[in-house]
């Protein structure tokens, strides 16, 4: 395992309000998963923080993307940052925020040529202009990270600088852990036509992670590429991580998502890993939050 740059990316952009007034608390979670021990988990040779942006739930000029340039500008300065770490020979993990963050996070990974993306994620994240309409409402970016990463949806967050859109081709994606694709008003059925790997939660804990890794594994040896982690905490069931902003049933089993994933991290291909979605305001306690810190302590060990 290199030697671990903590960027801490206390965003919110790419959520929608639960209700009237409601400000999506995802941004605290960087400082509430370092006070549940963070730093001595990882022991990151560097910490990078990043300014908490400006929430809005008000339409933004040019876009139908809530907070979509907020969004772009944040996006920006992570890309410098990763980029940064990459350059140091160091590997980036990268504490959401919102999903909106792994935007940036391949727009810096990808100065260096292709990559491939390991999507996992309780939900797809593929709501595109081809699946709703625009006009209805603001999108939510957390709800559509990986349609922008696959070049759909608008230019303001799928085109960035110095490199050819889209951020993945669909041939490169592994998708993990989608649990309503099964469901017959599952939001984004177009998915199923794309040249994506997907592997819902149903197969996940059928075939188990030995097996999820030999399928991934396959997918990234055609593609010659590195590859981004992408770690959506709502993958994992929500009796076990109910500080969500949309948890569900079922989900990964927490076994078997550290073997997926530890065994992801430690290959030399893999070039980062975000996680995000971790809402410390549902976790009064603090416990879910010391759980995460294990998780990826046992996710970046040493091997």
């Amino acid at each position: 395992m290199r030697e671990i740059c903590l960027v801490r990316a206390p965003s919110n952009l790419g959520l929608r309000p639960l209700r009237p007034g409601h400000i999506p608390g995802t941004w605290r979670a960087p400082q509430a998963l370092t006070e549940a021990g963070l730093i001595e988990s990882l022991s990151p040779v560097k910490v990078v923080d990043l300014d908490r942006p400006a929430y809005s739930t008000e339409p933004q000029p040019g876009t139908r993307l809530r907070n979509g340039n907020a969004i772009r500008s944040f996006n920006l300065r992570l890309a410098e940052v990763v980029a940064g770490a990459l350059g140091r020979g160091e590997f980036p993990l990268v504490v959401g925020g919102d999903c909106a963050v792994l935007l940036g996070a391949l727009a810096a990974a990808r100065r260096s040529g292709p990559v491939a993306l390991v999507h996992v994620d309780g939900h797809s994240d593929f709501r595109h202009p081809g699946n709703y309409n625009v006009n209805a409402s603001l999108g939510s970016v957390a709800g559509m990270d990986l349609a922008l990463a696959t070049g759909r949806g608008e230019p303001l967050l799928t085109d960035w600088p110095d490199i050819a859109s889209p951020l993945v081709a669909d041939e490169q994606v592994i998708q993990i852990g989608e649990r309503e694709n099964r469901d017959p008003d599952f939001a984004w059925p177009d998915i199923n036509s794309t040249a994506m790997t997907l592997i819902d939660v149903f197969a996940v804990r059928e075939l188990g992670a030995a097996k999820v890794l030999e399928k991934t594994w396959n997918t990234l040896a055609r593609t010659g590429s590195p590859y981004w982690v992408h770690f959506d905490v709502d993958a994992l069931d929500q009796t076990v991580m109910p500080a969500v902003d949309s948890p569900g049933s079922p989900g990964i089993d927490p076994d078997d998502l550290i073997a997926i994933l530890a065994a992801l991290v430690a290959d030399s291909r893999c070039t980062g890993m975000d996680m995000t979605i971790f809402d410390p305001d549902l976790d009064p306690t603090g416990e879910l939050a010391v759980l995460l810190v294990s998780l990826l302590g046992q996710i970046c060990a040493p091997r």
